[in-house]
């Protein structure tokens, strides 16, 4: 049935969307988090990323989310001689973690999140007048 195969999507786009809404909050989290010995990396901020996976049973493709990678970007270093974590030049290197960022990220997540939970009511909906026609 079309209806059980585009819930099924829109379901995957929420498990998808809820691990992103995961791995950022967890980049909110560790925003501060600093190494502890001198020159130590900081917390490196994680990001997903999604493929398109053929599901056997429905013949429908769905969104899987991939394991968290990270992101690569370089670190900015912030002069603080007395810091733990300060090199031998006095500087400490800081999360590569943007909270404007994240934050964009999160709303976009979020609205996916929402239309997926509205497809899913559209399908139900959609179901249930069907049913109903077919008792009258």
């Amino acid at each position: 049935m079309d209806l059980k195969n585009a819930m099924k999507i829109a379901a995957s786009g929420l498990r998808a969307e809820g691990q992103r809404l995961k791995v950022i909050s967890e980049n909110l989290a560790n925003a501060d988090s600093l190494g502890r010995t001198p020159g130590a990396d900081p917390y490196r901020r994680k990001v997903v990323s999604f493929r398109s996976e053929l599901d056997r049973a429905s013949g429908a493709e769905i969104v899987q989310a991939q394991p968290p990678g990270t992101d690569k970007t370089d670190f900015e270093l912030k002069y603080d001689p007395g810091h733990p974590a300060a090199n031998a030049d006095g500087y400490v290197k800081m999360p590569n973690v943007n909270a404007v960022i994240e934050m964009a990220d999160m709303r976009e997540a979020q609205r996916t999140y929402e239309a997926n939970l509205n497809v899913i009511d559209s399908a139900r909906q959609m179901i249930s007048r069907t049913i109903d026609l077919l008792r009258n």
